[in-house]
């Protein structure tokens, strides 16, 4: 099943894998790990296709688990703590059979559920001796689908062999993007530099101690690293690249960006629970044009929404209906312009905001208000309306200390966007609240609670 990975580990033993806690680990100490997991594992009674739950972030002990897991041909479910309050509701969904949970001390303690495992995707996962992935979406604007993945399919793509980098593993654990972010860099011979939390100043901190020269991260992430100020008190000089994915990039946050790191590439992911990571390229670093594909990806547009064919798509939900077309292609539900090759990404359709026939994107809204100096974080939102369908609604957090009158902000606020967009763009209602509008994913939060 790995022994591509194991190859890979045994050619650069000496190199360094991970860094955790400031302390360096090997690939040598990496493989020896793996080794000792699999012992544990037939120790412990874990069969070949076990549901098996990670209750862990990134650590040298979590990562040597999710590889001899695969070896085992086990079905892994990373869980993190970003998901506590919905534990419970993921192992039933799931039927978790065994958690391993590791701690902050890396220590590791294995839980047996009295549960049976008989879902259909995994009993056809088992008959082919196949290992399997389970990832739960955020459930930001709904509720937590779970997307069951072959890992044999997920896994083809990282035989190629790519760049080498230095990587902070800013996206969770139990998201596509860092379980993407983790094979990438090990199947690389790379090394990951995790945190110990996900602020600006932590992070970088670690690119300064660690020399980092990419970092994945979310556009809500690099909005509060601008805010935070803290690339002035360390050095950046390492970083090469920044991806961003997750949600729509507000340009404003683009241009930002770009123009305090000039030298520092930008480039803009696209991804799904559903199907996987695709190679992408953006047309510059200033731009949200990106192409999206390569390999083992088909897309197309239909009705201006975007659908991809992915040879790593997921056998289907556990919890939901089969979202495929009948010819095989998932329809993700985001909005795109095309431009050729390029495409640009306005949103999820189901957060357009109809006000009179006209169609509002609420990232568009959201970038303009974020140049208004002051502006720490917005969430534009609709709000059911009878006469006009709905009404274009935003909610500010402001910077901290910030000393204004706030009729006065929301009277500039207005004024901006009147200046910058058409009438039927500009927010009816602003509200100023003082809590942070994104989720432990560092992804904004839409279900507004209006």
């Amino acid at each position: 099943m790995i022994e591509f990975l194991l190859e890979r580990f045994a050619s650069q033993a000496g190199d360094e894998a991970i860094v955790w806690n400031d302390a360096s680990y090997t690939y040598g100490w990496l493989m020896n790990r793996i080794q000792e997991w699999q012992s544990t594992i037939v120790q412990s009674a874990i069969a070949i296709g076990t549901v098996v739950a990670i209750e862990a972030d990134f650590s040298p002990s979590s990562m040597a688990l999710f590889v001899a897991l695969i070896e085992r041909r086990c079905i892994l479910v990373p869980l993190t703590s970003s998901v506590e309050a919905k534990k419970a509701e993921f192992q039933e969904i799931a039927q978790i059979e065994v958690s391993v949970q590791i701690d902050a001390a890396d220590q590791a303690a294995i839980v047996t559920r009295n549960m049976p495992a008989s879902h259909p995707y995994y009993q056809g996962l088992r008959q082919a001796g196949h290992p399997g992935l389970v990832l739960f979406s955020s459930g930001s604007t709904g509720k937590s689908k779970a997307a069951v993945h072959d890992l044999m399919s997920l896994l083809e793509k990282f035989k190629v062999v790519r760049h080498k980098r230095r990587t902070i593993p800013f996206l969770l654990f139990d998201h596509i993007g860092g379980v993407n972010t983790m094979l990438y860099s090990l199947s690389n011979g790379g090394c990951l530099i995790t945190v110990r939390d996900r602020s600006p100043d932590c992070v970088l901190q670690a690119v300064e101690k660690h020399r980092a020269d990419l970092l994945p991260a979310s556009p809500t992430f690099l909005n509060l690293l601008l805010l935070s100020e803290a690339h002035k008190r360390y050095t950046v000089a390492t970083l090469q690249t920044v991806t961003y994915g997750t949600e729509p990039m507000p340009e404003s946050t683009l241009q930002r960006f770009h123009e305090l790191f000039p030298r520092i590439t930008l480039l803009q992911t696209y991804g799904l629970s559903e199907v996987g990571i695709l190679r992408s390229k953006s047309k510059s670093s200033n731009s949200l044009w990106v192409k999206v594909g390569g390999e083992g990806f088909s897309t197309r547009v239909v009705d201006g929404i975007l659908q991809i064919k992915a040879q790593s798509a997921m056998l289907g939900y556990l919890n939901a209906a089969n979202p495929f077309t009948e010819d095989g292609w998932f329809t993700t539900g985001d909005s795109v312009e095309v431009d050729g090759e390029y495409i640009k990404i306005l949103g999820r359709k189901s957060e357009i905001i109809n006000v009179g026939g006209e169609k509002v994107y609420p990232a568009e809204v959201e970038s303009v208000i974020q140049e208004v100096p002051g502006v720490a974080e917005v969430t534009v939102y609709g709000e059911a309306n009878p006469i006009m369908g709905h009404l274009v609604c935003a909610k500010i957090r402001l910077v901290e200390g910030l000393d204004i009158d706030h009729k006065t902000f929301v009277k500039c606020v207005k004024l901006h966007c009147r200046e910058r967009m058409q009438a039927f763009k500009v927010p009816t209602r602003l509200r100023l609240e003082d809590g942070e509008q994104y989720s432990a994913r560092f992804k904004k939060m839409r279900n507004i609670d209006a």
